[in-house]
């Protein structure tokens, strides 16, 4: 049966945050009186998640552990808890506890009362977090309004609640490197929006340190926006007409008799325009790695395991080997059938050539005529 809801959380390395999740979620979500799924995505985590999240996945039928081989990180563990969900609607939420799963029965009236595609969590209060990842945050949305034209709202994260038609369009997007932050509201989909306060991390340490977060930045700049590719070329044309202007001084200079033979201006010409240069070269790089990275065609993530096509009464570790043979059954490479040159016994209750009884009857059992 498709369930109601979906809830897809990521997580890499939460084995000390996964009790007080599994502690707040679960009555959450039974009170609702809606049929739901939570998908677990393990992103390849070296601590004791993986082991957690499969006890509870013992008692707690609705929950769903979905294991990727290796660490694919953060925004393609959840494009993989999307592939995987089932839902009619679709609750993508951070495993840290810093957004409140508490609103969710609001996201899920508010999505079905005003028919809406998605329904955007908002920070109205974030001085949990500090006033440079504040200030940084909003200048990056700006940019990126600006630049790519895609309004996503800036205190709104990676928690929004989809409806299976969002979540259809996302999973048919053919690129890498996505970020779903601003994927989704560049879909255009109809959207409302909750607020709520963001609190602090309820255990273990954030997984986004600064290189991740800078990461980040330039896989959205690079994957919604073409304007730094064009800011290359309008650099290469200033550089040209600055070319341009400096050879006719040059030219107007030496006719008057008032060249000078200096080293500083030469030097800082040539560094000047080789910085331009190595710029423009570096954003063709990025782009030119992300068109290379999509004609490979490589995977994000590699899905090891997943509770769902398990049975429940087998609790094996999924890494394990499948047990042998038994003593009685054949071996998987033995052939089916008699031996060579073995005489071929009809199937019971075939007709005997030349009146001989069929192999593997006796008298007793032999259909007896009626009288």
């Amino acid at each position: 049966m498709v369930p109601e809801l979906s809830v897809v959380i990521p997580m890499f390395n939460e084995e000390d945050v996964l009790p007080l999740l599994v502690e707040r979620l679960r009555p959450l979500l039974d009170g609702m009186g809606v049929t739901y799924e939570v998908v677990a995505v393990d992103d390849g985590s070296t601590d004791l998640t993986a082991a957690l999240l499969q006890r509870h996945h013992r008692d707690w039928e609705q929950l769903r552990v979905v294991r990727l081989r290796t660490n694919a990180g953060h925004q393609a563990a959840m494009s993989a808890g999307l592939v995987s969900a089932h839902g009619d609607y679709v609750v993508t939420l951070d495993s840290d506890l810093q957004d409140p799963p508490e609103i969710i029965p609001d996201m899920l009236a508010a999505a079905k009362s005003g028919c809406v595609d998605v329904v955007y969590g908002v920070r109205s209060d974030r001085s949990s977090d500090s006033w440079f990842k504040r200030a940084t945050a909003r200048s990056f949305y700006k940019l990126i309004k600006v630049m790519s034209g895609t309004a996503a709202h800036a205190d709104a994260g990676d928690y929004r609640l989809m409806s299976r038609a969002t979540v259809d369009a996302v999973n048919s997007l053919p690129e890498h490197n996505r970020v779903l932050r601003f994927i989704v509201p560049a879909l255009g989909f109809p959207s409302r929006t909750i607020e709520y306060r963001r609190e602090q991390r309820a255990a273990g340490t954030s997984k986004y340190p600064l290189l991740k977060m800078v990461k980040l930045s330039v896989d959205s700049l690079t994957g919604f926006s073409t304007a730094p590719l064009k800011l290359a070329t309008w650099a290469g044309f200033g550089g040209a007409l600055i070319a341009v202007l400096l050879v006719g001084y040059t030219l107007v200079a030496r006719a008057g008799g008032h060249t000078v033979a200096g080293w500083t201006s030469t030097v800082a010409i040539v560094a000047g325009v080789g910085a331009i240069q190595l710029v423009c070269v570096g954003i063709l790089g990025e782009y030119i790695g992300r068109m290379y990275a999509h004609l490979q065609g490589r995977p994000t993530y590699f899905i090891a395991y997943d509770s769902l096509h398990r049975s429940r009464l087998d609790q094996r570790p999924p890494d394990l080997p499948l047990p042998a043979s038994s003593p009685t059954a054949p071996a998987s490479n033995a052939p089916v059938g008699p031996p060579s040159g073995a005489p071929v016994s009809p199937p019971p209750g075939a007709p005997a050539k030349d009146g001989a009884r069929p192999h593997g009857t006796s008298p007793e059992l032999e259909p007896q005529p009626r009288a």
